[in-house]
């Protein structure tokens, strides 16, 4: 079993770099940070916990500049996006932004993908949100020309680009990872049309959980590595989960100081021990 750290990296918690190395340190083997590119102030998409939004959601760094910095920081950690909002990005600059970030962090990036829940702040970006799925994966579809192809090009409905050169190119091959992110009906659908991997959010329970890997190995014809994403930091739901057959298990930080982050990170490890 694998552990991370997902934390949501903000302009009033420890900076990035900072909380590379804490989480390099002890031990951990990634570091996951979202996005949100802003939240509107009409907030009439409630969050899907049912809560008030944490002030967290609009006071997030960029997550690729946010994972430069970590990068600069580590030697070991795979440095992840948790989720980055494709539907929110023009595919072309985004595929530079990955080829960048894994070739200058060595080939440590996870390139996880959503479409997200904030419907205001998809329509901010034109994005239709009952169109997003297929925004998703037209632009997923398109990184990946561009990443492998010395003269990419890409002809859907919603993205449309005619040969075009873009370099650098991934160091890992054919690109970094692409995880999957969510639990809605059809995800298992999309993890299989065009990711690796899949990252499973607000698990119901273990047993669900197991179902759904089981269902979605069976259908790849092989192991998908699954990881779910901000875990109960406790010894049975971990047990659980890695029974269920996760492969890694993400545990959320609080964004605030480094003394308080290092405290969190402290009972994660002891956790994990």
């Amino acid at each position: 079993m694998l552990f991370g750290i997902a934390m949501f990296p903000t302009d009033y918690a420890v900076d990035p770099a900072t909380l590379g190395r804490l989480v390099e340190e002890r031990g951990f083997e990634s570091l996951f940070l979202p996005e949100h590119t802003h939240i509107p102030a009409s907030r009439e998409t409630a969050h899907p916990s049912g809560q008030e939004l944490p002030p967290e959601y609009s006071h997030t760094y960029d997550p690729f500049v946010a994972l430069g910095a970590a990068a600069v920081a580590t030697e070991r950690i795979k440095l992840a996006t948790g989720v980055c909002l494709i539907i929110q990005r023009d595919p072309i600059i985004t595929a530079k932004e990955v080829a960048s970030l894994d070739r200058l962090c060595g080939g440590r990036f996870l390139f996880g993908v959503g479409a997200g829940w904030n419907l205001e702040e998809m329509e901010d970006h034109g994005t239709d949100p009952a169109r997003r799925f297929g925004v998703m994966r037209e632009r997923v579809e398109a990184m990946k020309a561009i990443w492998t192809q010395d003269a990419a090009e890409y002809h859907g409905r919603y993205v449309d680009f005619g040969p075009l050169w873009s370099w650098p190119k991934p160091v890992q091959q054919p690109h970094p990872p692409i995880i999957v992110g969510g639990t809605g009906e059809k995800v298992l659908d999309r993890v299989l049309r065009f990711g690796d991997e899949w990252m499973p959010n607000r698990v119901k329970d273990a047993a669900t959980l197991r179902s759904r890997i089981e269902e979605l190995r069976e259908r790849a014809g092989r192991h998908v590595p699954v990881t779910v994403s901000g875990a109960r930091p406790d010894r049975g739901t971990v047990e659980a989960y890695a029974d269920a057959g996760a492969d890694r298990i993400t545990f959320y930080v609080e964004p605030e100081s480094a003394t308080g982050v290092e405290a969190s990170l402290d009972r994660y490890t002891e956790l994990t021990a």
